[in-house]
């Protein structure tokens, strides 16, 4: 039963994982802003059992005080996303007239 379990939380991971990297392009460049703190991504550990590697793309949009207003992910293996997500809330940007929104990337390697 454990195993079943198992191949059937695989079996989603892998869906997920095609779903979200097949999914539509959400508008954005490349952000604009000078980051002034950026924090790196902590590569997950069950990512690193099961040698999954890739890049993950999230929107952002930055608040007119260089704070990160809200992320929404755009593309990557799921079990990658919630780094990159968590990482990517604690940037901070310098101030600017009004908010911001563009997309950051992300490239997990176990190697790296």
């Amino acid at each position: 039963m454990q195993a079943l379990s198992r191949v059937f939380a695989v079996g989603l991971l892998l869906i997920g994982g095609w779903v979200a990297t097949n999914g539509p392009m959400a508008w954005g460049q490349e952000i604009d802003r000078k980051a002034k703190t950026k924090v790196a991504p902590v590569y997950p550990e069950l990512a690193r059992r099961m040698n999954i590697t890739g890049v993950v793309k999230v929107q952002i949009t930055v608040a007119a005080n260089g704070s990160v207003k809200s992320t929404k992910l755009v593309g990557g293996h799921p079990v990658l996303a919630n780094a990159a997500l968590d990482a990517v809330k604690k940037w901070r940007f310098e101030t600017a007239s009004q908010e911001t929104t563009g997309m950051v990337e992300f490239r997990f390697d176990p190697v790296e």
